[in-house]
């Protein structure tokens, strides 16, 4: 084997090379390479050997070959998604759990192949992660159980909490914007931002635990603003914040830079130590977030708010009666509710055939339903649109999910797609078509909702678009409700209310 070198490993009273050696026993030849002991395809991580000490064969702490690869010096920016890229070449990944408080994960391949595959690479190359070094090894677990994703570390045992930390965080993240981006998943009772170690952290309390669950299965590892401000959200280990005043300790009044007004929550000395390191502590207050938003609003109507729309309204979901059961449905309502605002989710009354709920994304925009839709025909019945008594919509097997739908009209342009909100007309007007559309085709795809008095098909900026008046605003509306997102000569077309009273032959 040659002349021991500095760095050999001594085993047994006898030193052998580190870097390539066959080590035979009785019942079983070994061999370690780069410090891991192989027996013939199972590896075993050899954490205890060092220069200048002896080990037996006993002494060594050898783990079997495993699907579960666990992962350590996984920093705080260290997404899933860069885990899952540093595996995936090697086969696929069934199962990760990250464990945020001990900087470590456990990943879990399809199979011990895989595993053994990774292993080998990451053995010779070492494995760097937004310029970190993470170091890997097989797990002692064999598998992943679900009580294993519950119970090792902190954060995976759903609660209506959300712990989120904000990794790249370039631009400033308020209360109101996450208010923003959580809400769409249920009513959001309280917010609290603070800064610790792992940086700019906030806790996001629901209403209830599903809503939470759902904000973290579609949220997770998501960016709020283009390639920054990343989030990493795990289930909170407080189980909840009572509204209470406050009483802040000088030490955090001095290092907040004067004096901080913390309203509706009560944090006692106990939670203060458990949050750790905080500098400032923020409560969503919303008449603040809805001034605020309202103000936005403002801006996309040129100024000013319609008549009758107030801004300041917090109720997200509306109670639609008088519907007609035989005809409508929940992707119905879908396309007329969605010209007012984003859908989370919509429900049809099973014991109200004629009733429905709609969860709109903020209060805002179903206070624009409301007012818009009131009264308007569908169907041969004047609907009643009217808020709730339910600040949400409980998901179930009985409920409509829209919330990422793609089809939610505000995701982009939102202050145009606001500018454009008005009640039912008879005029609506079609985008998205094909190039290659005819006047001939649109009357075709809508003639069957009512008597079509007009129609102009014209270009703007290289797309095809067209107007279409109808003889009744309630055949224009069923002509919406009943073809918008339908394929027309391959494309999928987007049909909205247009305020024009007439088609002139210079109309666009």
């Amino acid at each position: 084997m040659g002349n021991p070198t500095t760095g050999d490993l001594l085993i047994g009273g006898k030193k052998y090379a580190r870097d390539w050696l066959l080590v035979t026993t009785k019942d079983t030849r070994w061999r370690i390479v780069h410090g891991c002991l192989q027996r013939h395809f199972s590896y075993c991580h050899v954490s205890k050997l060092s220069k200048g000490r002896t080990h037996s064969m006993k002494s060594l702490q050898m783990a079997e070959a495993s699907k579960v690869i666990h992962v350590r010096n996984v920093g705080h920016e260290i997404s899933e998604n860069d885990l899952l890229q540093l595996f995936q070449p090697f086969g696929v990944i069934t199962k990760l759990v990250m464990l945020r408080a001990k900087n470590q994960a456990l990943l879990q391949m399809q199979d011990i192949p895989s595993a053994i595959n990774a292993m080998q690479f990451y053995t010779n190359v070492q494995p760097t992660i937004r310029g970190r070094n993470v170091y890997v090894q097989f797990s002692s677990h064999q598998e992943l159980t679900t009580m294993d994703q519950n119970a090792q570390g902190r954060g995976d045992e759903p609660n209506r909490i959300l712990l989120v930390t904000i990794h790249h965080m370039l631009y400033p993240i308020t209360v109101e914007v996450l208010h923003q981006v959580f809400s769409p998943h249920g009513f959001v009772e309280k917010i609290v931002t603070f800064q610790k170690s792992a940086g700019f952290q906030a806790l996001i309390q629901y209403q209830g635990r599903q809503n939470a669950i759902s904000a973290r299965t579609s949220l997770q590892g998501r960016n709020i603003y283009d390639g920054c401000c990343q989030l990493d959200i795990q289930f909170s280990n407080i189980l909840g914040m009572v509204m209470q005043e406050v009483c802040m300790p000088e030490a955090l009044v001095a290092r907040a830079g004067g004096y901080c007004s913390v309203h509706g929550l009560n944090i006692n000395e106990t939670v203060l130590s458990d949050l750790g390191g905080i500098i400032i502590l923020y409560v969503i207050q919303p008449q603040q977030s809805r001034m605020a938003n309202a103000a936005a609003i403002a801006a996309a109507f040129g100024g000013g708010l319609p008549p009758g729309i107030s801004g300041t309204n917090d109720r997200c979901t509306v109670l639609v009666s008088n519907l007609n059961p035989d005809r409508i449905d929940e992707d119905k309502l879908f396309n007329l509710f969605s010209l007012y605002g984003n859908i989370v989710r919509i429900k049809l009354l099973r014991n109200k055939p004629d009733h429905a709920l709609v969860q709109m994304g903020d209060g805002f925009q179903a206070e624009l339903a409301v007012h818009f839709l009131k009264g308007a025909m569908l169907f041969g019945k004047r609907l009643e649109v009217n808020f709730s008594k339910h600040p949400n919509i409980t998901q179930g097997t009985d409920t409509h999910e829209y919330v990422n739908s793609n089809l939610n009209r505000f995701n982009r342009n939102a202050a145009k797609n606001y500018r454009y909100c008005c009640s039912p007309t008879k005029m609506v007007h079609l985008s998205t078509l094909p190039q290659d559309v005819t006047e001939e085709e649109i009357v075709n795809h809508l003639a069957e909702h009512g008597t079509i008095v007009n129609t102009k098909l014209f270009e703007m900026n290289g797309k095809k678009q067209a107007l279409v008046m109808f003889e009744t605003e309630e055949q224009a509306t069923e002509a919406l409700v009943s073809k918008h997102a339908t394929l027309l000569g391959g494309s999928i077309i987007r049909i909205s209310f247009s305020q024009l009273q007439t088609i002139r032959e210079n109309s666009q």
